[in-house]
């Protein structure tokens, strides 16, 4: 990387987000008919979870909040913090109405009835194992599977080297009986996971591997169909490139190669399906992926969110930009991170940068 691309990716890592009111959502660009708006303004808001009637979002410093909604306009209410005291608290999910919070060394349910944010002040109860207790790649992204079990994502605590133990892969929780399985490996950081809604085959992507230049190596968009399979990290550090450390090893049978690729170090994070009756026929069972942005490139790119084409047997067909122009100039105003359907077909996703949450509206 040269001095001014390192620069550049130093200004965008910490520059001061705008103010919510200040940000300039004309530039964000959508197909004919959508439109987008600040719903809820919260800091460092990372990954979502829709409740009946509110959104809990998780952050990468402490805190856990929730945004109630009114049912029938679903316009965002005064956001509550649910607790700031918490290593780490990315994940969040909800089952049956009892909110689960992946930590960076544990999982917990938040209390031991269902959530209420009007009530946020509860005992956490640690469920499953103990997770490795590493920053590097300690963020967890997790959802609950049509299975009922609670699929985890475990980084590899490093750029590239061989992970240990349940690093580098997924995990599937029972949050009944706190038993776990990994049901994937060769996974370098995955983070954003979801479920096909006609397959039920657990789509995530994962972020390609640092230091391997500008357009090296893309980042995925994975699919698992049975248990155990490795999607080839370190051997490879996204995609079918390899990596010099373990270029002279082979790598294990059976590899797992992405079904749709994006652009090197665009920052694929969260994903989700839209299957809801506001957007378009056209954008049905299809997949949406939060690009969150480089920072290990000469030119940024990334801060936007992809469309994933598939059919209904999960047949990826291509791959298009869905929103962009969060990116001007190669300055950053805005990041994506995680994206939620909301009941009534209407698309909200959070950005850790601008500390706000948007929803994406279809029509009038």
């Amino acid at each position: 990387m040269t001095t001014r691309g390192l620069m550049t990716a130093m200004t965008l890592a910490f520059a001061v987000a705008a103010p919510a009111a200040a940000l300039p959502l004309d530039r964000i660009k959508l197909p004919e008919g959508f439109r987008i708006a600040v719903w809820a303004h919260v800091e460092n808001a990372r990954s979502l979870a829709v409740g009946d009637g509110f959104v809990v979002v998780g952050t990468r410093e402490t805190s856990v909040h929730a945004v109630p909604f009114d049912r029938r306009t679903y316009a965002a209410g005064t956001p509550v913090t649910v607790t700031d005291d918490l290593k780490v608290p990315n994940g969040v999910a909800l089952k049956d109405g009892v909110l689960y919070i992946g930590e960076q060394h544990r999982i917990v349910r938040w209390g031991d009835g269902r959530f209420d944010p009007a009530k946020p002040a509860q005992k956490p109860v640690k469920v499953g194992p103990d997770l490795p207790d590493k920053a590097h790649h300690g963020w967890r992204y997790m959802a609950f599977g049509p299975d009922g079990g609670l699929y985890v994502t475990i980084g590899a605590p490093c750029n590239v080297c061989m992970p240990q133990g349940m690093e580098g892969g997924i995990i599937r929780v029972d949050v009944a009986d706190g038993s776990s399985e990994t049901v994937a490996t060769g996974v370098r950081n995955s983070v954003g996971v979801a479920f096909h809604p006609l397959t039920r085959a657990l789509f995530f992507t994962d972020n390609g591997a640092d230091m391997m230049g500008d357009n090296v190596p893309p980042e995925e968009l994975n699919v698992l169909t049975a248990k155990g399979q490795n999607f080839g990290y370190p051997w490879y550090g996204g995609g079918r490139a390899r990596t010099r450390d373990f270029m002279k090893d082979a790598p294990p049978d059976g590899v797992r190669f992405p079904v749709a690729q994006f652009n090197a170090h665009t920052a694929a994070l969260g994903v989700a399906f839209h299957t809801g009756g506001m957007f378009p026929a056209a954008y049905r069972n299809q997949a949406f992926v939060a690009q969150h942005g480089s920072w290990n490139r000469t030119v940024p790119i990334g801060y936007r969110i992809a469309l994933v084409r598939m059919d209904e047997a999960g047949k990826v067909s291509g791959v298009e930009q869905f929103a962009s122009g969060w990116l001007q100039n190669s300055e950053a105003w805005g990041r994506p991170v995680d994206i939620k359907p909301l009941p009534d077909g209407s698309m909200l996703v959070s950005d850790d940068h601008a500390g706000v949450i948007y929803r994406i509206t279809y029509g009038n």
